[in-house]
């Protein structure tokens, strides 16, 4: 096996899996399944206080499980998700948007399903992982570029520069320490707003 399905493959056997179910048939066949492919699995029940260190997937069966303690065992981890279900209830449906699940399984398991549910849960939370990446850089270019913006503003107002020469001093200052525009920015808007304080600006 060569390519994306042997990279697939490599990627579920590195997995730290977490199984939060109870000790019954369909946990037997989960867990069996999980170790027949060849990644690294720990099996718990109930709802432990804390994940085991390096989790990055969970499978959990959501009616046996108080969803609010999960969400707050699961904080700040980010481990993709598995939810187990026996019904399609309010409840369960409830659990499931609650926890963010990547993915779903349904009672009575079988070995069938489970390699798809735990790819498919996987792809999700790493696509997911990389939106927010994203996001967030664009977040920070925008906030970068307002900071640029309002100190080129106070070097035109204050220092009556052109906003060309505003831009190129910013510009040649972080080229000189080696530091971005928006943190030479970020200085100038706090070393103004000091003296405003003090009661030293105009």
């Amino acid at each position: 096996m060569k390519g994306p399905p042997r990279r697939i493959l490599d990627d579920l056997r590195r997995a730290r899996v977490l199984v939060i179910h109870p000790r019954d048939e369909d946990g037997t066949v989960l867990i069996s399944q999980l170790r027949r492919l060849g990644c690294e699995v720990n099996a718990v029940w109930p709802l432990p206080a804390a994940l085991p260190e390096g989790t990055d997937t969970v499978f959990i069966s959501v009616e046996d499980t108080a969803t609010d303690q999960a969400v707050q065992v699961f904080e700040g981890h980010d481990p993709a998700i598995i939810a187990v279900v026996t019904y399609e209830s309010p409840t369960s449906l409830r659990a499931i948007y609650d926890l963010n699940a990547h993915g779903v399984m349904s009672k009575p398991l079988r070995p069938l399903g489970i390699l798809t549910q735990f790819t498919l849960a996987r792809y999700r939370h790493g696509y997911e992982a990389r939106m927010t990446a994203k996001v967030r850089k664009l977040e920070d270019t925008l906030k970068g570029r307002r900071l640029v913006d309002r100190a080129i503003r106070l070097l035109v107002d204050e220092q009556g520069l052109a906003e060309d020469a505003a831009y190129r001093l910013l510009r040649d200052q972080a080229t000189s320490e080696r530091i971005t525009m928006a943190a030479i920015a970020e200085d100038l808007i706090a070393a103004h707003e000091t003296m405003r304080r003090l009661g030293l600006g105009r």
